[in-house]
């Protein structure tokens, strides 16, 4: 892997997802970081990352930033909370550059706000207390309570945002957090703004909303200004890529662009041709 001296204030700043989620992270992107030339991968042969194994997760992810190391990336913003749960610190050590997670971020942005905390999030990441560790590891008193939402990304996905049946779905999900009168909701998943206008209907207006796309980049901005990588020219086109039918990444995506990406198809090796060092990750 390349050694940090050696990355270009120049090179772009990778982001990887599921699928569409992380346009979340990629629109405060091009917010807060307007001068920053980005590449954005979508995985979506394989979603959701929801329900996969720990096994899986640690392969897929090592595959994307790997690559990603290849395009010459000068920072990876994992817009996958269900990666970072479960497999970034088993595949950290392999890579020596930046790379940015959500949970961090939106754990100390939720204890600013309350103490009666609740999380909507993957399976995967619900099961796997991240949030609730990082949340506690700031402030032991706050309280958390996590439900696995696994309708939500499927149906971001399916652009059923607006279907009668995503607002029933999203009512179950947020009943037993309001049960324990909550004053704060994680979106523990990058696709869970894109279903805000149905969760606003639903939550209390006390309630305050974490979007961990907002303050994951702000962590980035910060990272980018300590290791004086922050671009000074004008930025590249965004380069898309997606690993299923890019057609149809980009027909879903246009609504939340404001425009049609051109989106290149990206392939990975099946996991039975995986290559050995990247079984070990797993062991």
């Amino acid at each position: 892997m390349k050694n940090t001296e050696s990355i270009s204030q120049a090179g772009r700043i990778g982001i990887f997802d599921s699928g569409v989620g992380g346009l979340t992270v990629l629109r405060e992107l091009y917010r807060q970081l307007p001068n920053e030339s980005i590449l954005y991968f979508a995985d979506t042969a394989r979603l959701p990352y929801g329900t996969r194994s720990h096994d899986e997760l640690v392969l897929f992810t090592s595959q994307i930033l790997t690559w990603m190391v290849q395009q010459d990336v000068k920072m990876i913003v994992m817009a996958c909370n269900t990666s970072e749960a479960l497999a970034l610190e088993t595949v950290r050590p392999q890579f020596n550059l930046p790379i940015m997670g959500l949970i961090q971020p939106s754990a100390c942005a939720a204890v600013c706000q309350g103490k009666r905390i609740g999380v909507i999030a993957t399976p995967a990441t619900a099961a796997s207390n991240a949030y609730l560790l990082a949340i506690q590891s700031i402030e032991p008193a706050a309280q958390v309570w996590q439900v696995g939402c696994p309708e939500f990304v499927p149906l971001v996905e399916q652009n059923r945002i607006n279907d009668p049946y995503t607002s029933l779905v999203a009512r179950n999900y947020l009943a037993p957090l309001l049960q324990q009168s909550i004053d704060t909701l994680i979106y523990g998943c990058t696709h869970y703004p894109h279903l805000k206008p149905i969760l606003q209907k639903i939550l209390p207006a006390s309630v305050k909303v974490i979007n961990p796309a907002v303050h994951v980049v702000t962590a980035a901005a910060q990272k980018l200004d300590l290791l004086t990588l922050r671009n000074s020219r004008a930025p590249l086109p965004t380069r898309f890529c997606a690993s299923g039918c890019p057609q149809q990444f980009a027909h879903l995506s246009r609504q939340w662009l404001g425009f049609t990406p051109v989106v290149e198809e990206i392939h990975f090796p099946d996991e039975s041709s995986l290559d050995h060092s990247l079984r070990l990750l797993v062991r």
